[in-house]
């Protein structure tokens, strides 16, 4: 079963059940499955990946309104779009921890000669080809980041 049908069963699910907010965020959900599939219609069709990309996608926009919901004072909205979180990350591979992560960053910087801050874009375009789907950008950014710094002092 791909992604697309798992999210469209567990959808068909929370409406028999009444659970309406799942409902509404996996309608979302698919909604924008969809609008990537018009996008991508002339040149080719949907894959698995392309899902991944747009749940990964619709979790990153949902922890950007976190921040700003907690900035603004609304920890209720702030819930809400954690909640939403939670339903959505079950679609995406495990994550990995910061520990794996470090890992494979550092085997990164050794493979493409990294020693400063100036390396930042190669290094983190190497890292997230092999990370992407498993852990969030910024957790890499920042762990790159941090490693850089260090090497170049």
């Amino acid at each position: 079963m791909t992604l697309e049908e798992q999210i469209q069963a567990d959808m068909r699910s929370a409406l028999k059940e009444k659970r309406s907010h799942e409902l509404a965020t996996l309608r979302t959900l698919l909604a924008q499955i969809k609008d990537e599939r018009i996008k991508l219609r002339p040149k080719r069709e949907l894959s698995e990946e392309d899902v991944l990309q747009v749940i990964m996608s619709a979790v990153k926009k949902r922890r950007d309104s976190i921040d700003l919901y907690k900035r603004g004072n609304r920890p209720e909205l702030a819930q809400k779009e954690q909640e939403e979180i939670e339903m959505i990350q079950k679609y995406l591979p495990a994550q990995l921890s910061e520990e794996e992560v470090t890992k494979i960053v550092n085997e990164v910087i050794a493979q493409t000669n990294a020693e400063t801050i100036k390396d930042l874009g190669k290094v983190m375009g190497a890292a997230m080809g092999r990370l992407k789907g498993k852990t969030d950008g910024k957790v890499v950014q920042n762990i790159v980041r941090a490693r850089l710094t260090q090497l170049s002092q």
